[in-house]
Order: structure tokens, then C-alpha cells, then sequence
């Protein structure tokens, strides 16, 4: 038969092991919060009037010497409220900073999360709203809410105050040095081509002059022809065709994306004839030569669009 008494037993003895179980439980957490760093702050007032002082605390305990960094003095605070004191006290096992402010602007405004770094760990406040109020009434005398201070400026102060106008100030310089150079070297740019083509359409009337190609004087008529045509390159493309041989300008012609294709092909096979012609490997005609004139011609007027189409793409 079972004992009755071992049942009577049974309900006391559990309940023995929960409350042992429990009191473990709460020991743990009584030596975990005795050595674990707390942190605490207080707002003396929620709402002030404009310019009245108010006072912040933060303190933590449970340090065990070990060091608390945050924010330098008079700058642990937002913009609009005004630091008047700000003084921090500390021991080998607390931490205590109390400052004093006052709010200039009348609205609400929030002393946001600040942190407070304890060794390798990080303590946050709970954040606060401070509404400030203006008391004044009409009839009310104005009074100063703060003296008036004296302070020194620096050369980066001065710079701070006046950078966006010595900034503007040389913005305006340059534009104006821009459009002077524009100006003369701009014009100068387009009047140098224009008198290099009409320079060269006069050697060309004088080379007309000469009545070569009507005598079938082609060799004189080609070696001129060539040689004015080389100085009008090397001027309007900046090419120097005066030093290179045929084959060489031929090829710098092809890299050079300023010449057009069409003039590149009048300027290949004039320059081509002529070598031919001067070794006398080929004998033209007439109006082979009249043709070749007045391709030359033609590509000296054309140039100025070469060079337009130039410029357009380098705006581009």
C-alpha cells in the first residue's frame, strides 16, 4: 500500500524548488546591476520662459575606475540652447555633469539621445522636449538678457564671416579674365584663319597669272601649287606640311580629325600627282592641271568649315 503521507510531502516539496529556483534568479540579478554601470539623467524644467535658466544632470554610477567620454564642454547640447555652465565631476565610481542653459528662441526643442561611452560600452539618455515661452508682456521693460561679450576674431573666424564673398569676388575676376580672353584670342583665332585663306586665294590668282598651265609648264605649275598649299596647311590646321614628305603629311592628314574627308582626298591626290610630276613619271594635261587648281582652290574656301565643325565639337 502507498504511503498518504508521501503525498502530503510532494506539493511542499516542489513549491521548495521554485522558490529556490526563483531566488537564484533574483540573486543574478542583483550582483549583475551591482556591478553593471547606471545611468540616470534629469530636466529640471520642461517649460521656461525666454532666457530663463534651466538646469540638465546626467550622473552614472558603478564606474569601478573605469573612464567616460562624451562630448567636450559646452558642446554636449544642441544649437539653440545656450550653455552658461557646464561642469563635469567624477571619482573612481561615479560620474556626474551638470550644466546650465538658457533658450533665446521662443518654440520646442528637443535635447536628442546623447551618449556617454564607459569603457568599451555605450550609455544612452532618454530625450527630453523643452518648450520656451516669451513672458514679456507690451508694457513690460526690455532689459538686456546677457551682457554683451568681446571676442577676439581669429583668420579663420574673418574667414568663416566673409569666404562667400571673396569666393563670389573671384568668380566675377575670372569670368571677366575669361571673356577678355575670348575676346582677343577668340577673334584672333577666327581673323589668323580667315587671313591665311584669303592670303592663300591671292597666291593662288598669282599662281593663275603665270599662265603655266596654258604654256604646259606643269612642273613649275605643280611645284608652286604644292608649296603654296603646304604653307596654307600648316598654317589653318597646324599641320606642319612644310616639313613632312608626301606619304608622312598624307598620313597625319588621316589622324587628324579636323580635316575633312573630302579635303583630305583632294589634298592626297594633288600632292601624289605633283611627287609623280616631279620626278617626271607622269606627264598631265591641261585640264588635268586646270582640275587640280581649282580643287585646291576649292579646299582653301572649305577650310573655314573644317575648322567651325571643329569648334562646334570641342563646345560639345
Amino acid at each position: 500500500m502507498i504511503d498518504q503521507r508521501a503525498f502530503r510531502f510532494y506539493p511542499k516539496f516542489i513549491i521548495y524548488l521554485k522558490l529556490k529556483k526563483l531566488l537564484f534568479i533574483l540573486c543574478i540579478f542583483i550582483c549583475a546591476n551591482a556591478f553593471s554601470q547606471i545611468l540616470s539623467s534629469n530636466l529640471e524644467k520642461q517649460t521656461i520662459a525666454l532666457g530663463e535658466v534651466n538646469h540638465f544632470v546626467v550622473k552614472i554610477n558603478n564606474l569601478n575606475n573605469q573612464k567616460v567620454s562624451s562630448a567636450a564642454k559646452n558642446e554636449l547640447l544642441p544649437f539653440h540652447f545656450e550653455a552658461i555652465k557646464d561642469s563635469i565631476g567624477s571619482d573612481a565610481g561615479s560620474y556626474e555633469r551638470k550644466i546650465e542653459f538658457a533658450v533665446y528662441e521662443e518654440g520646442k526643442f528637443t535635447i536628442p539621445v546623447l551618449e556617454f561611452k564607459v569603457g568599451d560600452k555605450i550609455l544612452k539618455t532618454i530625450p527630453y522636449e523643452v518648450e520656451v515661452v516669451n513672458t514679456a508682456q507690451k508694457a513690460d521693460q526690455i532689459n538686456d538678457i546677457m551682457k554683451n561679450k568681446e571676442v577676439k576674431l581669429e583668420v579663420k573666424d574673418y574667414w568663416e564671416l566673409y569666404k562667400w564673398y571673396v569666393l563670389a569676388a573671384l568668380g566675377i575676376i575670372a569670368l571677366i579674365i575669361a571673356i577678355i580672353m575670348f575676346v582677343k584670342w577668340g577673334r584672333k583665332s577666327k581673323n589668323s584663319s580667315a587671313a591665311a585663306t584669303n592670303q592663300t586665294l591671292k597666291e593662288l590668282d598669282s599662281l593663275k597669272k603665270k599662265k603655266y598651265i596654258e604654256e604646259g609648264n606643269y612642273r613649275s605649275f605643280y611645284v608652286e601649287l604644292i608649296d603654296i598649299s603646304r604653307k596654307f596647311i600648316t598654317k589653318q590646321y597646324h599641320v606642319p606640311a612644310d616639313v613632312l614628305l608626301t606619304d608622312d603629311l598624307i598620313q597625319r592628314m588621316k589622324e587628324n580629325i579636323t580635316i575633312s574627308l573630302e579635303n583630305e582626298k583632294v589634298v592626297e591626290d594633288v600632292f601624289v600627282r605633283g611627287d609623280l610630276v616631279k620626278f617626271a613619271k607622269t606627264f598631265p594635261g591641261q585640264d588635268t592641271m586646270e582640275k587640280d587648281f581649282t580643287d585646291i582652290r576649292e579646299f582653301v574656301k572649305r577650310s573655314s568649315k573644317d575648322l567651325e565643325f571643329e569648334n562646334l565639337r570641342k563646345d560639345v
